[in-house]
């Protein structure tokens, strides 16, 4: 008896592998017109077809089941001083108890523990040491509640590839239509293609909807340095997934309808809370690192925008729908002249494989 092959081996990926050339003008700096108005490169099928955003209730069933990251985006840039006068730009990466937050602080030389920082002239913050994994974090306690304070005197943290200083259009439209709970610093931004006239359009196509909260930190932003992704430490993020969006997930698979992720925060946050084997409501932090080869668990539907070459989410976005797809969608994308990362335009895109379990419940 003829022994069968063995099946081949899985391809091992380096960084090199999520590289493509963009040309810098494709790199929107501004919002569409219309939020629903953005193209959707839909390539969910096994040609891609050339849409509009507005087009996306047509494109799923009664029953399908779309999750949203209803986490707000805060006014997370300051500017401000320490009191030998040298000029500082605080970025704020989360909030905690107490009127206390963790920020990225530069300045020509790092503020030490026990000083303070007046910022936008109006408020001191005291320094209170550093701390994460390499030490890269400023611990600050603000005078008031940090939210109230970032509210009246912070910056739209738009990022670091949108040349312009942000403006009033930019805390409208950096910002979802059904954002929430605040805490993010960077926008889940395929939903910001989500206006009213889409969701309604959805409800009465008999698309259910949920929401998980995943505060989006400027670690989304943070490159590969690294040719080998084992070695690349993932930024770490806190989400939380309701009893009830779980239940919701669980009805939809029972009912053999489709979970859809809008945008790779709500996909981590969904797997992230599904690594244990079964899907589970609860929060936590997550540094989750999703490259070719995960298994997923839970999302059959993604729904994502354009991201930087070399970054996690394209290895993520690749582990999803396929790395040779995914390039070649890209590639089409560029040609097409679509616009790309947070103000771009967004993709559709279906699970390549099959789930690692049936019904996350």
């Amino acid at each position: 008896m003829t022994r069968p092959p063995d099946p081949p081996a899985a391809r091992s990926f380096s960084l090199s592998d999520f590289d493509f050339d963009l040309p810098p003008e494709l790199i929107a700096q501004h919002p569409a017109a219309e939020r629903s108005g953005s193209r959707l490169l839909d390539g969910s099928g096994a040609a891609p077809v050339h849409r509009i955003f507005r087009d996306l209730p047509g494109l799923l069933e009664p029953g399908d089941l779309l999750v949203f990251n209803d986490t707000r985006v805060i006014k997370a840039r300051l500017l401000g001083a320490k009191a030998t006068g040298g000029t500082v730009e605080a970025l704020i990466e989360r909030l905690l108890p107490g009127n206390e937050v963790l920020a990225h602080v530069r300045a020509s030389k790092s503020p030490k523990a026990g000083s303070v920082i007046r910022f936008a002239g109006a408020f001191d913050a005291e320094v209170l040491g550093r701390t994460g994994p390499d030490g890269s974090l400023f611990h600050l306690r603000f005078p008031e509640l940090p939210v109230t304070l970032l509210e009246r005197h912070g910056h739209v943290p738009l990022p670091p590839y949108i040349t312009h200083a942000d403006s009033a259009d930019d805390e409208r439209r950096y910002q979802t239509v059904f954002a929430a709970k605040p805490g993010a610093v960077a926008a889940p931004t395929a939903a910001l293609h989500f206006d009213d006239g889409v969701l309604d359009a959805l409800m009465q196509r008999g698309v259910n909807m949920a929401h998980v909260t995943l505060h989006v930190g400027a670690g989304t932003f943070q490159p590969v340095r690294t040719e080998n992704l084992a070695e690349h430490r993932m930024h770490s993020e806190w989400f939380e997934v309701s009893e009830a969006t779980v239940e919701a997930i669980a009805r939809t698979r029972s009912a053999g309808h489709r979970v859809v992720a809008v945008g790779t925060t709500t996909l981590r946050a969904l797997e992230s809370a599904a690594l244990a084997g079964t899907l589970q409501a609860g929060s936590r932090d997550t540094n989750i690192f999703i490259t070719p080869g995960f298994e997923f668990s839970v999302v059959d539907v993604l729904v994502t925008n354009f991201h930087l070459p070399k970054s996690t989410l394209m290895m993520l976005v690749s582990a999803f729908a396929g790395h040779a797809k995914l390039m070649a969608l890209y590639a089409l994308a560029v040609e097409e002249r679509y616009r790309f990362f947070s103000y771009g335009d967004a993709m559709l895109l279906a699970r390549e494989g099959p789930l690692r379990q049936s019904a996350p419940c």
